[in-house]
Protein backbone atom coordinates (compact mmCIF):
# COMPACT_ATOMS: atom_id res chain seq x y z
CA UNK A 1 0.00 0.00 0.00
CA UNK A 2 3.04 2.25 0.90
CA UNK A 3 4.25 2.24 -2.37
CA UNK A 4 1.04 2.41 -4.27
CA UNK A 5 0.70 6.13 -2.52
CA UNK A 6 3.95 7.30 -3.42
CA UNK A 7 3.82 5.69 -7.03
CA UNK A 8 0.35 8.47 -7.49
CA UNK A 9 1.87 10.90 -5.18
CA UNK A 10 4.68 11.18 -7.92
CA UNK A 11 2.75 10.51 -10.76
CA UNK A 12 0.26 13.95 -9.13
CA UNK A 13 3.64 15.54 -9.71
CA UNK A 14 4.15 14.83 -13.04
CA UNK A 15 0.95 16.09 -13.79
CA UNK A 16 1.19 19.00 -12.00
CA UNK A 17 4.54 19.58 -13.10
CA UNK A 18 3.27 19.60 -17.10
CA UNK A 19 0.64 21.92 -16.60
CA UNK A 20 3.51 25.00 -15.05
CA UNK A 21 6.04 23.52 -17.35
CA UNK A 22 5.49 26.85 -19.93
CA UNK A 23 3.16 29.77 -18.53
CA UNK A 24 4.25 31.39 -15.32
CA UNK A 25 1.55 34.70 -13.66
CA UNK A 26 4.03 35.74 -12.12
CA UNK A 27 6.47 36.56 -14.92
CA UNK A 28 8.38 33.17 -14.02
CA UNK A 29 10.64 30.87 -16.89
CA UNK A 30 9.67 28.57 -19.91
CA UNK A 31 12.72 26.32 -20.85
CA UNK A 32 15.84 28.65 -20.74
CA UNK A 33 17.64 27.94 -23.37
CA UNK A 34 16.41 27.03 -26.86
CA UNK A 35 18.20 25.13 -29.21
CA UNK A 36 17.27 26.74 -32.62
CA UNK A 37 16.74 30.12 -33.74
CA UNK A 38 13.77 32.70 -32.40
CA UNK A 39 11.38 31.91 -35.49
CA UNK A 40 11.92 27.96 -35.24
CA UNK A 41 11.36 28.23 -32.10
CA UNK A 42 7.77 29.92 -32.42
CA UNK A 43 7.09 27.23 -35.64
CA UNK A 44 8.05 24.48 -33.07
CA UNK A 45 5.36 25.82 -30.06
CA UNK A 46 2.85 25.19 -32.72
CA UNK A 47 0.47 26.06 -29.10
CA UNK A 48 0.77 28.88 -29.06
CA UNK A 49 2.63 30.76 -31.66
CA UNK A 50 1.49 29.19 -34.98
CA UNK A 51 -0.17 31.97 -36.45
CA UNK A 52 2.47 34.32 -35.01
CA UNK A 53 4.90 32.28 -37.19
CA UNK A 54 2.83 33.13 -40.41
CA UNK A 55 2.78 36.68 -39.70
CA UNK A 56 6.51 36.65 -39.20
CA UNK A 57 6.83 35.27 -42.76
CA UNK A 58 3.73 37.59 -44.14
CA UNK A 59 5.67 40.60 -42.83
CA UNK A 60 8.98 39.65 -44.57
CA UNK A 61 10.72 39.25 -41.67
CA UNK A 62 12.14 35.74 -41.76
CA UNK A 63 15.95 36.62 -42.16
CA UNK A 64 15.27 38.79 -38.56
CA UNK A 65 14.18 36.45 -36.81
CA UNK A 66 16.75 33.98 -37.76
CA UNK A 67 19.80 36.22 -37.63
CA UNK A 68 19.39 39.23 -35.82
CA UNK A 69 19.92 39.46 -31.58
CA UNK A 70 16.93 41.03 -30.16
CA UNK A 71 13.84 40.81 -27.70
CA UNK A 72 10.13 39.93 -28.60
CA UNK A 73 7.71 40.34 -26.46
CA UNK A 74 5.48 37.53 -27.99
CA UNK A 75 1.34 37.76 -28.73
CA UNK A 76 0.24 34.33 -28.57
CA UNK A 77 -2.22 33.30 -31.51
CA UNK A 78 -5.20 33.86 -30.04
CA UNK A 79 -4.46 37.76 -29.95
CA UNK A 80 -4.85 37.50 -33.70
CA UNK A 81 -8.07 35.23 -33.74
CA UNK A 82 -9.52 37.91 -31.54
CA UNK A 83 -8.13 41.09 -33.40
CA UNK A 84 -9.44 39.37 -36.94
CA UNK A 85 -12.51 37.93 -35.81
CA UNK A 86 -15.79 38.16 -37.97
CA UNK A 87 -18.84 40.27 -39.26
CA UNK A 88 -20.54 38.88 -36.06
CA UNK A 89 -17.89 39.59 -33.33
CA UNK A 90 -18.30 42.39 -32.29
CA UNK A 91 -14.91 44.83 -31.67
CA UNK A 92 -13.18 42.45 -34.73
CA UNK A 93 -11.72 43.98 -37.78
CA UNK A 94 -13.89 41.70 -39.88
CA UNK A 95 -16.70 43.84 -37.66
CA UNK A 96 -15.60 46.72 -38.72
CA UNK A 97 -14.85 46.45 -42.19
CA UNK A 98 -18.30 44.47 -42.78
CA UNK A 99 -20.25 47.29 -41.25
CA UNK A 100 -18.17 50.14 -43.11
CA UNK A 101 -19.06 48.40 -46.45
CA UNK A 102 -15.56 47.12 -46.86
CA UNK A 103 -14.42 43.78 -48.11
CA UNK A 104 -13.63 41.16 -44.81
CA UNK A 105 -10.66 39.36 -44.63
CA UNK A 106 -10.90 35.53 -45.33
CA UNK A 107 -6.85 34.81 -45.35
CA UNK A 108 -4.07 36.41 -43.19
CA UNK A 109 -1.91 37.29 -46.91
CA UNK A 110 -5.43 39.58 -47.59
CA UNK A 111 -3.38 41.87 -45.38
CA UNK A 112 -1.00 44.16 -46.28
CA UNK A 113 2.69 42.68 -45.77
CA UNK A 114 4.21 46.31 -44.67
CA UNK A 115 1.08 46.38 -41.79
CA UNK A 116 1.86 43.13 -40.75
CA UNK A 117 5.60 44.13 -40.33
CA UNK A 118 4.80 47.73 -38.98
CA UNK A 119 2.49 46.28 -35.96
CA UNK A 120 4.58 43.26 -35.58
CA UNK A 121 7.47 45.79 -34.77
CA UNK A 122 5.50 47.26 -31.64
CA UNK A 123 6.38 43.67 -29.93
CA UNK A 124 10.34 43.84 -31.04
CA UNK A 125 12.99 45.51 -29.33
CA UNK A 126 17.22 46.09 -29.98
CA UNK A 127 19.35 44.18 -27.96
CA UNK A 128 18.80 40.85 -25.76
CA UNK A 129 17.01 42.26 -22.27
CA UNK A 130 16.06 39.34 -19.76
CA UNK A 131 13.63 40.18 -16.91
CA UNK A 132 16.39 40.92 -14.55
CA UNK A 133 17.67 43.91 -17.09
CA UNK A 134 14.23 46.23 -16.53
CA UNK A 135 13.69 48.11 -13.57
CA UNK A 136 11.02 48.21 -11.13
CA UNK A 137 7.05 49.51 -11.97
CA UNK A 138 4.93 50.30 -9.31
CA UNK A 139 1.52 51.44 -10.92
CA UNK A 140 -0.04 52.98 -7.91
CA UNK A 141 4.07 54.58 -7.51
CA UNK A 142 4.79 55.68 -10.56
CA UNK A 143 6.51 58.68 -9.73
CA UNK A 144 9.15 56.71 -7.61
CA UNK A 145 9.38 53.60 -9.35
CA UNK A 146 8.62 54.24 -13.37
CA UNK A 147 9.88 51.71 -15.68
CA UNK A 148 11.19 53.20 -18.36
CA UNK A 149 10.34 54.08 -21.76
CA UNK A 150 12.48 52.06 -24.73
CA UNK A 151 11.78 52.59 -28.72
CA UNK A 152 10.28 49.40 -30.35
CA UNK A 153 11.48 48.36 -33.87
CA UNK A 154 8.82 50.52 -35.23
CA UNK A 155 9.39 53.39 -33.55
CA UNK A 156 6.83 53.50 -30.85
CA UNK A 157 7.41 54.50 -27.34
CA UNK A 158 6.50 51.66 -24.91
CA UNK A 159 7.15 51.40 -21.45
CA UNK A 160 8.97 47.98 -20.21
CA UNK A 161 9.28 47.35 -16.15
CA UNK A 162 9.00 44.65 -13.54
CA UNK A 163 6.15 44.60 -10.90
CA UNK A 164 7.76 43.25 -7.34
CA UNK A 165 4.70 41.69 -5.69
CA UNK A 166 4.31 41.36 -1.82
CA UNK A 167 4.66 38.35 0.07
CA UNK A 168 3.79 37.89 3.42
CA UNK A 169 2.54 42.06 4.29
CA UNK A 170 6.06 42.84 3.60
CA UNK A 171 6.33 44.66 0.07
CA UNK A 172 8.70 43.87 -3.00
CA UNK A 173 9.70 40.63 -1.65
CA UNK A 174 7.55 38.72 -3.82
CA UNK A 175 6.90 37.46 -7.05
CA UNK A 176 8.11 39.70 -10.29
CA UNK A 177 6.05 40.00 -13.49
CA UNK A 178 7.36 41.98 -16.53
CA UNK A 179 5.07 44.04 -18.08
CA UNK A 180 5.00 45.78 -21.19
CA UNK A 181 3.00 49.23 -21.86
CA UNK A 182 2.02 51.04 -25.30
CA UNK A 183 2.28 54.47 -24.64
CA UNK A 184 0.03 56.20 -27.09
CA UNK A 185 0.44 59.52 -25.95
CA UNK A 186 3.75 60.25 -25.28
CA UNK A 187 3.07 63.76 -23.68
CA UNK A 188 1.23 61.27 -20.64
CA UNK A 189 3.21 58.48 -20.65
CA UNK A 190 2.38 57.65 -17.28
CA UNK A 191 -1.52 56.43 -18.17
CA UNK A 192 -0.67 54.09 -21.28
CA UNK A 193 -3.99 52.09 -21.38
CA UNK A 194 -2.81 49.36 -23.45
CA UNK A 195 -0.83 47.28 -20.98
CA UNK A 196 0.35 43.38 -21.02
CA UNK A 197 1.98 41.30 -18.28
CA UNK A 198 4.44 38.84 -19.02
CA UNK A 199 3.15 35.24 -18.38
CA UNK A 200 6.49 33.37 -19.34
CA UNK A 201 10.13 34.80 -19.24
CA UNK A 202 13.38 34.97 -20.34
CA UNK A 203 13.43 32.02 -23.19
CA UNK A 204 16.53 32.13 -24.75
CA UNK A 205 16.99 30.91 -28.53
CA UNK A 206 19.90 31.39 -30.33
CA UNK A 207 18.76 34.72 -31.60
CA UNK A 208 17.43 37.26 -28.73
CA UNK A 209 14.84 36.40 -26.06
CA UNK A 210 11.26 35.53 -26.13
CA UNK A 211 8.95 37.17 -23.59
CA UNK A 212 5.64 35.90 -23.52
CA UNK A 213 2.82 38.02 -23.35
CA UNK A 214 -0.41 36.97 -20.54
CA UNK A 215 -3.86 35.85 -22.19
CA UNK A 216 -5.74 39.24 -21.60
CA UNK A 217 -8.24 39.19 -23.75
CA UNK A 218 -5.55 42.07 -25.75
CA UNK A 219 -5.74 43.15 -29.85
CA UNK A 220 -2.54 42.88 -32.45
CA UNK A 221 -0.55 45.93 -32.23
CA UNK A 222 -1.74 46.74 -28.67
CA UNK A 223 -4.39 49.72 -30.23
CA UNK A 224 -7.11 48.14 -32.21
CA UNK A 225 -7.97 51.32 -33.86
CA UNK A 226 -4.69 51.92 -35.11
CA UNK A 227 -4.52 48.35 -36.90
CA UNK A 228 -8.61 48.56 -37.94
CA UNK A 229 -8.08 52.17 -39.46
CA UNK A 230 -4.69 51.67 -41.53
CA UNK A 231 -6.12 48.50 -43.21
CA UNK A 232 -9.34 50.37 -43.85
CA UNK A 233 -7.38 52.81 -45.99
CA UNK A 234 -4.93 50.23 -47.36
CA UNK A 235 -7.69 48.31 -48.55
CA UNK A 236 -7.07 44.39 -48.51
CA UNK A 237 -5.40 42.22 -51.29
CA UNK A 238 -7.68 39.26 -52.52
CA UNK A 239 -5.42 36.60 -53.99
CA UNK A 240 -6.75 33.39 -55.43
Amino acid sequence: MKNIIIVLAGFLLVLTGCKRDEYYKDGGKAQADYPADMLQYLQDKAVPFDTIAQIVKLAGMEETFRKSDFTFFAPDDDVIKRTIGNNKTSGSLNYFLFYSGRDTVKKLSDIDSAIWRKYLQRYMFKGINHLKDYPQIDFNLQNQYPGALYYAYSGDVENIGVIYGDANNIKYIGPRTLVISYIYDINNAQNAVFRNNVSSSDVKPKNGIVHTLQYNEAYFGFNRDDFYEEIYFAGLHHSE
